[in-house]
């Protein structure tokens, strides 16, 4: 898909606008500011270092989209900038499948900005590119994160073990998603119509209790 066919989606005082070149100053601006709220989920790569450096981040993201194997957004409430969508690793054919990541503001965050964002791209990537599957993964110690999944009913599927390398280290994360068929009406019209089904995000206790140790690493 190539970049200039990227959408712009829309729902009440929320958008999904396609990243631009020119958002790398107010992103960096954002990011700075919600630097302590940010760190501590940010993704990282091992053996270097951490730092902010939105306009190669931006083109990187660009580079995906004219490749056809992503979305990249950023988030508005109110045509302000509050945080950012990518949708990632989208493959079509057998697997029809992508994964989701986010953030916000930290002065935002339980408004219902992420939720709607997420079912927002959700139900793009569903009914018009017509995918299988949409994954979240989410660090067990996130809790803005599990409420977003937990309100729009993503069904939990298990703990991945030291999956992504995030602040520094690599992390487990819980894995959730919904396919088509469960939301035949769309996400958003879902959690709106409030008929997500109680307890689907819900981590069961083994999982639960396996995330509070970290995996024991063989002796080397």
């Amino acid at each position: 898909m190539p970049a200039a066919a990227l959408p712009t989606l829309r729902d009440g005082d929320v958008t999904l606008r396609p990243i631009r070149a020119r958002d790398a100053k107010p992103l960096e601006r954002v990011l700075l500011a919600n630097r302590s709220w940010l760190r501590q989920w940010e993704a990282t790569y091992p053996g270097g270092g951490s730092f902010i450096d939105t306009r190669s981040s931006i083109r990187n993201l660009l580079a995906h989209a004219r490749s056809g194997n992503a979305l990249p957004f950023v988030i508005e409430h109110d045509g302000r900038l509050v945080g950012q969508l990518n949708v990632s690793s989208i493959t079509f054919g057998s697997l029809s499948s992508a994964t989701i990541g986010y953030w916000v503001a930290q002065d935002v965050a339980g408004r219902g900005i992420t939720p709607t964002a997420v079912g927002l791209a959700t139900d793009h990537c569903f009914e018009v590119l017509h995918l299988h599957r949409m994954e979240i993964c989410i660090r067990p110690e996130n809790a803005p994160s599990l409420r977003v999944v937990e309100k729009l009913g993503f069904r939990y599927e298990g703990l991945r073990r030291r999956f992504i390398h995030i602040n520094g280290e690599w992390r487990d994360h819980f894995a959730f998603a919904l396919v088509a068929e469960e939301v035949p009406h769309g996400v958003l019209q879902r959690w709106r119509d409030g008929r997500v089904p109680d307890g689907a995000a819900r981590v069961n206790a083994d999982d639960l209790e396996a995330a509070t140790h970290p995996l024991p690493l063989a002796d080397r």
